[in-house]
Formats: structure tokens, C-alpha cells, sequence
């Protein structure tokens, strides 16, 4: 396998839009398999640590979410929005902020009526009444935001918001101590409500990833720390109130989920075992597997991706500390045809 590098030089500051291009950090025709890595290339690293990523599509133009502060936790967390018509030049058009909070885990979705949703945990200054309050901004244009709506219950951290059939779901995990996971719904995104009030409570569960089949089942991918600490998957029908776990045999981090339109299911999730990485999994829904297909250049910190398909492509943010410093990449796959 040959890779070619371009270290990227360092930027500082908020000055920052297509300067960064100039050394982009790419691998090229990269086969894993029959799947092909077309590109990866570093698109931002203008904080000190840069972590935490969402991607998504908006009125033709890219954008991508995540995390800026001064480390992996630090007081100073903001969620930055970039921006960009090909993928390739890349232009910060928001930065949201807050002075009581270290705000994390950015992810973006469009709503039903057209409008982009912003979602992220506010990890609050204390002493404070709480420790964590999910909140969601919405913005017509991905640069104007509106004043944070808090989502949910204090100390549940909603971690996604997916959409499907004009409604919200997202699941929220504790962070009070009590270890389990609630299922919310909404349907405007900005009240939700316990669906499940307790989804799972085996071990540590936290992050997790909800996609729909054509058949309305749900499927949920599931982190899961502590002991036992590997990785669920979880089905439901409609209404989703009872649910059947299937345990993937291996820990995971960062888990996003995907429907092809040919119905196969990838993963992106952080591996552990033999160092870690962020990498593509298939999920076979029927037998409760997860099956590593393709790695992408990174280690150390690394995980947290996007995912969106387009044009007959994968395409990937993630971030990553393989090059020294945590920034954020963008990766595009070709996959097999069934």
C-alpha cells in the first residue's frame, strides 16, 4: 500500500478559510479490499485540538461540524461550522460559543421544513444545578443561528438527532451516574419527549447511531463501556417501544451508521483492538455483526464520524492525531456493487 503526504501547515488564529488548502494532507486509490479509499485530505485544524465531527448536505453546499478547544476536555469547547462547494476549500461560517459551558459533540441534520438543526451537549462550568444539558440551534443558511434550545432532560446527553417520517429520535445517555439510555422523540426537534425511559442498562452504554429500514424498523447502534463492554445493536418496530439487543463481540467508539440505497448498512465507528483507528464496518442486522472492511489513515485520537452518501460515494469526516495534532479529515469511498 502506497501513500502519498503533504504536511499541512500551521495556521493560528480565526483567519482561517482556504489558506488551509494550500497543503492538504491526501492518499490516493487506496484499496481495502474490494472497496477503495479514494482520498482522504485534512481539512481543518485551526484550534489546538479540533475533535468530534457531523457532515452533512444543504441547498447544494457541504458542511461540517465539530468541536474546537483547547483539548480533548477544556473549558473553552465551541462548536464551529464549516463550509464548502466541493469538498475541497473549506470556509468557517459559524462559531457558536457559550461562557457557562464547555460545549461538545456537534452533529447537523436538515429538518423536514428545510432548515439545518445543530446539536451538541453543553458540559456546563460548575458549580452549576447540573453537569450536562443537551442543546439544538437552527439556522435557514448554516452562518445565522438562533438563541440554543435546550433539548430533553438535564444530565441526558442526546447524542444524534435523526429524522423519519416527519419525526425526531434521538437517544440520550446519562451522565448522573445511573448508566442507561432513554429514546426520545420530537416533532419539530426542539421538544422531545421520553419514548423509552430506560432503552438499555447492561454495563456503561452511551453514544449511539438510529437508522430506519423501508419497513420502519429501527436499528441502533450502541457504545458500551464498563463491564461488559462491547458494542449492541438494537432492533425495533414501530412504535418502537420494545427492543431486541444483539451483542457485536467488540468495543467500539464514535458510532454513525449509514443505509446504502442498495439496503447494505455501514458503520464508522473508533476500534480498539491492534491500536486504534477510525474505520468502516459492514452490519449485518439479521445475525448481530460487524464486520471491519477498511481503515483510514489515523490513530491515537481518532473517531467520531460523518456520514453522507453522494453521487455513488462514501463520504467521511472524521477526526484524528496520526499526523500530531487532532485535526479533521474528510474521506471519500468507493464501495462494491452487489
Amino acid at each position: 500500500m502506497s501513500t502519498t503526504t503533504n504536511s499541512i501547515p500551521r495556521v493560528t488564529g480565526l483567519a482561517v478559510t482556504a489558506c488551509l488548502l494550500a497543503g492538504i494532507s491526501t492518499f490516493l486509490a487506496i484499496q481495502a479490499g474490494d472497496s477503495q479509499l479514494l482520498e482522504t485530505r485534512k481539512i481543518w485544524d485551526a484550534a489546538p485540538h479540533n475533535a468530534f465531527t457531523d457532515l452533512t448536505r444543504f441547498n447544494g453546499d457541504w458542511f461540517c461540524v465539530f468541536r474546537e478547544g483547547q483539548a480533548h476536555v477544556s473549558p473553552d469547547g465551541a462548536l464551529r461550522v464549516i463550509t464548502s462547494k466541493d469538498g475541497e476549500r473549506w470556509s468557517s461560517a459559524a462559531l457558536l460559543t457559550d461562557s457557562k459551558s464547555d460545549l461538545r459533540d456537534a452533529k447537523i441534520t436538515v429538518t423536514p421544513d428545510g432548515q439545518l438543526m445543530l446539536s451538541g451537549a453543553a458540559a456546563l462550568h460548575q458549580p452549576a444545578e447540573f453537569k450536562h444539558q443537551s442543546l439544538a440551534w437552527f439556522s435557514m443558511n448554516g452562518k445565522d443561528w438562533s438563541a440554543p434550545v435546550k433539548i430533553g432532560d438535564p444530565n441526558m446527553w442526546l447524542w444524534r438527532t435523526t429524522w423519519h417520517k416527519n419525526q425526531a429520535y434521538s437517544v440520550g445517555y446519562d451522565t448522573a451516574g445511573e448508566k442507561f439510555i432513554r429514546l426520545y422523540s420530537s416533532k419539530d426537534g426542539r421538544q422531545f419527549e421520553p419514548l423509552v425511559s430506560t432503552l438499555f442498562d447492561e454495563g456503561y452504554p452511551n453514544e449511539t447511531s438510529i437508522i430506519f429500514q423501508p419497513d420502519n424498523t429501527a436499528l441502533c447502534l450502541l457504545r458500551r463501556d464498563g463491564n461488559p463492554g462491547t458494542g449492541k445493536l438494537g432492533l425495533a418496530k414501530s412504535p418502537y417501544a420494545q427492543w431486541e439487543w444483539k451483542d457485536l463481540g467488540l468495543k467500539i467508539g464514535g458510532p454513525h451508521m449509514i443505509r446504502l440505497p442498495d439496503g447494505r448498512i455501514v458503520a464508522c465507528v473508533r476500534l480498539y483492538d491492534g491500536g486504534a483507528r477510525t474505520a468502516l464496518l459492514w452490519i449485518d442486522p439479521v445475525n448481530g455483526k460487524a464486520t471491519e472492511f477498511l481503515k483510514f489513515p489515523s490513530g491515537g485520537d481518532t473517531s467520531y464520524p460523518g456520514l453522507f452518501w453522494h453521487e455513488d460515494v462514501l463520504w467521511v469526516s472524521y477526526y484524528s492525531s496520526h499526523e500530531g495534532k487532532t485535526s479533521i479529515y474528510l474521506a471519500k469511498v468507493r464501495l462494491p456493487k452487489v
